[in-house]
């Protein structure tokens, strides 16, 4: 990942726009609500999540929830019954990531390139 590049609003960084939180919600309602806000917003991959976790006190944005939060990233075998129903989430407390059940509820923000 690149070092992040910082725009004056702080609202972007490494020319994505960035959402406040969209909420508690399972990966699906959350596609379907970075889809709500208009062209072009979505998930963050599983990286673009870790440079907003790595640089969440710079960003602020209503400051981030201390919980898990999650990415457009996919997982598993997709030949795999379980390749379906997860996708990747950051705990944006202690930095732990890996994959969940997209079921599951977690935070939501959006993003979208400038």
């Amino acid at each position: 990942i690149k070092k992040p590049l910082l725009l004056e609003s702080k609202k972007s960084m490494n020319k994505l726009d960035v959402s406040k939180s969209l909420g508690l919600m399972n990966w699906y309602e959350a596609v379907e609500a970075c889809k709500s806000l208009g062209r072009g917003w979505r998930l963050p991959t599983k990286d673009e999540l870790n440079m907003l976790y790595e640089n969440k006190d710079i960003i602020g944005l209503g400051s981030f929830r201390i919980d898990y939060y999650w990415s457009s990233t996919e997982g598993g075998n997709p030949s795999a019954l379980e390749g379906s129903v997860i996708a990747w989430r950051k705990d944006f407390r202690h930095g732990n990531k890996g994959f969940d059940y997209k079921h599951f509820t977690h935070y939501a923000r959006a993003v979208r390139e400038l």
